[in-house]
């Protein structure tokens, strides 16, 4: 074969080939031949010249093709017919075992689980990836700081997806690269909005792009959106910036914004338009049509946004004020949201009131009524220490959005007593007034405030009311989808009609709780289970109406506990409260049960059918 190609006179690639398979045929142990680097040799001519091969492939003989991109080559009739195995990026991404192995055991780092991971996700398992940061880390000997600076512009990493990759691509395809990494995800549409006098349309870019294997990853099986490896996102965006001018690139951004808004994704048009530094139109994109986008998950993106403004801006435009409280109290900061409500006062002074004005309103009292029902939790310590306490429960929870612990802290357990009640008043007055001037179709900030009413009017014994309130927020939630709220007003119903003296009722409403609950992971539902028990108890001993006042249910928690011989310090930790929190609820069971002592409660109890006897332990 060599002599043939060695000869002066060009031959017939497929009489060159035909004598290759020839010679092939005719040796009887197993082959592979290997063709590495493919991407660098290939061409309309090789590709046809493998195809030839491959069409005539002796039984013994494997090919194997190692390329950074798809060969030209008939893949999808190979893979229809079992000819074809494949390994790609997904296959040759480490998981986190295998990161672990290669940096403690090949490279004999020995980092930390926490570190491996983290390097794992920031390369997505690339492997060359994980052994740059591993040559980096021998390097310092800081994991720690390495962390903090391994991105796309790690002079490691820079160095080799700028040699490596972008350099070696044609100019069209740098240009399209550059452009298109302001972007988080790519289609082909959003891209042809960002490209001027583009080759290629977008669409078809992204299929090249897919082809060549240049670190972009599809997003669904139909390969309409995309999105750029974390670490060649990192360098492209370095890249822009370096070639181009701040307001070329404030204009690609401003395109996306564009986009996004036409096609209905107003966070991602919001986000864009941020990025231009259009004040006017990133308020109104905030704005959301009237549900603002700090209430559909973008808490923390308008926190940024707004927490960089100067207070002049905000002052122009009282409602980015409001919404600066709101997202704070979604983001669980409800300690820094009063003196954002105050500004938006002051900034809304001497104008004259529209309807814009009106719903303002209602969205700074709506968020007042919140504040003060925080502050009405159980510990006892006072109303800014109850809110500062709050604040730390709902920090603790990584999620953005936290309105469900803003629920959950936010529950009823009991009436109100002595010491709270310009509380209770405080929230049934905020409640009222975002009600009345709150817009009817604002559905989210409506429910809320019925929410809070309903709450706040339990409390105080005002049970006609606070179950108008509760229904309120039942029907509403059937337009706006929102499981917990619905359940938990349910609930509120439900312990209005055990207070009066209704155990059938209130069992109806419990059952109703834990159907539309489901599987919904919320404490509340737990203890709605555990008072359809107790209440099934006792209608069953027919013991209705020996109880002056039903028991709560934080109440009946403590009552099992003590049953359990736990002493009040125990029952405290056990339950996250303060100690004087647990005396507290003690005295309002004795006095419920009419009793002074422990043994005399449980004795009660257990006449009641509120407990059953509990076998001690050994």
């Amino acid at each position: 074969m060599l002599s043939v190609l060695h000869s002066p006179q060009p031959t017939p690639t497929e009489s060159i080939l035909t004598a290759l398979l020839n010679e092939l045929a005719a040796i009887p142990s197993p082959l592979i031949l290997v063709l590495d680097d493919y991407h660098a040799a290939s061409s309309r001519e090789i590709d046809e010249a493998v195809s030839f091969l491959l069409d005539h492939l002796p039984a013994q003989l494997h090919l194997v093709i190692t390329s950074r991109e798809n060969p030209a080559i008939s893949l999808p009739r190979l893979r229809v017919r079992d000819q074809l195995t494949e390994l790609r990026a997904a296959d040759l991404r480490f998981t986190p075992t295998e990161a672990e192995a290669f940096f403690n055991h090949v490279m004999d780092l020995q980092l930390s689980t926490d570190h491996i991971s983290e390097l794992q996700s920031r390369t997505e398992g690339w492997a060359a990836g994980l052994r740059l940061a591993a040559l980096s880390i021998q390097e310092d000997s800081d994991a720690d700081r390495l962390l903090q600076s391994f991105t796309g512009n790690h002079h490691f990493v820079l160095d080799y997806l700028a040699e490596e990759v972008l350099q070696r691509q044609p100019s069209a395809v740098q240009d399209f690269l550059l452009r298109t990494s302001v972007l988080e995800r790519l289609c082909g549409s959003l891209c042809d909005g960002l490209m001027a006098n583009a080759e290629a349309s977008g669409k078809d870019m992204l299929i090249e792009l897919e082809r060549r294997n240049l670190f972009i990853v599809p997003l669904d099986h139909e390969r309409r959106w995309y999105r750029y490896h974390h670490l060649f996102a990192d360098i492209l965006r370095r890249r822009l910036m370096e070639s181009m001018s701040e307001s070329d690139i404030s204009e690609l951004h401003q395109r996306a914004s564009m986009w996004y808004e036409d096609q209905g994704f107003e966070i991602e048009a919001f986000h864009h338009a941020v990025k231009t530094q259009d004040i006017a139109r990133s308020a109104r994109l905030l704005q959301g049509g009237g549900m603002p986008l700090h209430l559909r998950g973008a808490a923390r993106m308008a926190l940024d946004w707004l927490k960089s403004l100067p207070a002049k801006e905000l002052d122009v435009r009282p409602e980015l004020w409001v919404y600066y409280g709101s997202a704070l109290l979604i983001a669980g900061k409800p300690t820094e949201v009063e003196h954002k409500l105050r500004a938006a006062e002051a900034a809304l002074e001497g104008m004259e009131q529209d309807v814009g004005d009106k719903e303002l309103i209602g969205w700074i009292a709506a968020t007042r009524a919140t504040l003060a029902s925080l502050m009405l939790a159980d510990n006892y310590n006072g109303a800014e220490q109850n809110l500062q306490a709050a604040e730390a429960a709902m920090q603790v929870s990584e999620l953005e959005d936290k309105t469900a612990d803003l629920v959950g802290l936010i529950t009823p357990a009991r009436n109100a007593v002595k010491s709270e009640t310009d509380g209770v008043d405080q929230v049934i007055a905020q409640s009222r007034r975002a009600l009345a001037y709150l817009r009817q179709d604002n559905l989210p900030a409506r429910t809320a405030s019925a929410w809070m009413l309903g709450v706040a009017c339990q409390r105080r014994g005002n049970y006609t009311e606070a179950c108008t309130a509760y229904n309120e927020v039942i029907a509403n939630c059937r337009i706006i989808d929102h499981q917990l709220m619905a359940v938990m007003a349910m609930i509120g119903i439900a312990q209005i009609r055990e207070a009066e003296g209704r155990p059938d009722l209130a069992a109806e409403r419990y059952r109703e709780v834990l159907r539309v609950a489901g599987n919904l992971p919320h404490p509340a539902i737990e203890e709605a289970k555990m008072s359809l028990e107790r209440i099934n108890r006792v209608l069953e001993g027919g013991l209705n109406g020996n109880l002056i006042e039903p028991l709560s249910q934080r109440e009946m928690e403590v009552l099992q506990l003590i049953d359990q011989g736990l002493s009040n310090r125990e029952i405290a930790d056990k339950l996250f409260l303060a100690l004087d929190t647990v005396k507290g609820h003690n005295r309002r069971i004795f006095e419920k049960l009419n009793v002074q002592r422990r043994t005399e409660a449980l004795a009660r109890a257990r006449e009641l059918n509120l407990i059953t006897r509990t076998p001690k332990p050994h």
